[in-house]
């Protein structure tokens, strides 16, 4: 077709499974691994394949392409998007980028940046019974996500009329190697998001403001860049009007930032319901994917 060309995203991987395999539909709702993140996409986005050559007489206002990948739920150095788009240049030329990641079909725009850390304290060894002559790394540590969750509390960042919720969260903590040991070594993982509008670097410089200290060190291990708003963009002013479709921040990372590292706007739009991402219980209703298929029908062919 003639018109803007529209690039179609959507990941093949999943998370592991977790008792849900196979899959199974109940009635309306079809039930399993990546029902919602995000193979119920993949199959709108066949759907709409299947449709342009069924009738190859249609001339659609614009040419849809679709880009399928797997890696994504890995962390960003293992991505296989970006290298894609390395290695093809001819997809980031498209004028926009749909990636349908879940969002219940609404527009999610933009998404937070992602930064993994390891926060590692340090004390010294000693037995259990006379602790006065070690020092704890435990003790070191807890002080100090106390201290982190008092310092950063989540706070909301707007950017181009969109609220984003940046927070910074201790994920996992480990230490110790007997009951009647004193540890002298505390490692803790931590995961900061950002909001659109905050650099990597700006990030991880908030990030060890806030960590750094005598006894302690952290080493961040990724960071993937948020990605920008495209609200006002007018094909994605067209894809909202297709479907009145309400409008909201991405509060997650998503590939839209590798999309927009590329010099593609991108924007998230797919029908699985975010609150059953990942979960054991993952679904996703059929409704909302017929609804899905008709509102990126009627965009692509208005």
């Amino acid at each position: 077709a003639g018109g803007p060309r529209v690039l179609l995203g959507g990941h093949l991987d999943t998370v592991p499974a977790q008792g849900n395999r196979p899959g199974h539909r109940d009635g309306g709702t079809v039930h399993g691994l990546g029902a919602a993140d995000m193979l119920g996409a993949v199959a709108v986005m066949l759907e709409l394949a299947l449709l342009a050559a069924s009738d190859p007489a249609a001339a659609p206002a614009a040419r849809a392409e679709l880009c399928l990948f797997g890696r994504e739920e890995l962390p960003i150095a293992e991505s296989a998007l970006a290298p894609l788009l390395a290695r093809e240049p001819s997809l980031a030329s498209a004028d926009l980028a749909v990636m349908m990641e879940p969002t219940g079909n609404a527009l999610h725009a933009g998404c937070l940046g992602n930064v993994n850390a390891t926060w590692t304290f340090h004390g010294r060894s000693g037995h259990s019974a006379r602790p006065w002559q070690a020092d704890n790394a435990i003790e070191h540590a807890a002080r100090a996500i106390a201290a982190l969750a008092e310092a950063a509390p989540p706070r909301e960042r707007a950017f181009d009329g969109l609220t984003f919720t940046e927070v910074i969260t201790v994920t996992r903590i480990e230490g110790g190697i007997a009951q009647n040991v004193v540890p002298d070594r505390v490692t803790c993982q931590v995961n900061q998001r950002y909001a659109p509008g905050t650099t990597a670097a700006e990030a991880e410089a908030r990030l060890h403001e806030l960590c750094d200290g005598p006894g302690r060190e952290l080493v961040v291990t990724s960071n993937a860049p948020s990605a920008p708003v495209h609200v006002t963009h007018p094909l994605v002013r067209r894809l909202i009007a297709a479907g009145e479709l309400p409008v909201a921040p991405k509060q997650a990372w998503t590939p839209v930032a590798e999309l927009a590292a590329a010099g593609l706007p991108a924007v998230n739009f797919g029908p699985g319901d975010p609150r059953f991402a990942h979960r054991r219980d993952e679904q996703v209703d059929v409704a909302a994917l017929v609804r899905c298929f008709r509102v990126l029908e009627a965009f692509l062919c208005a």
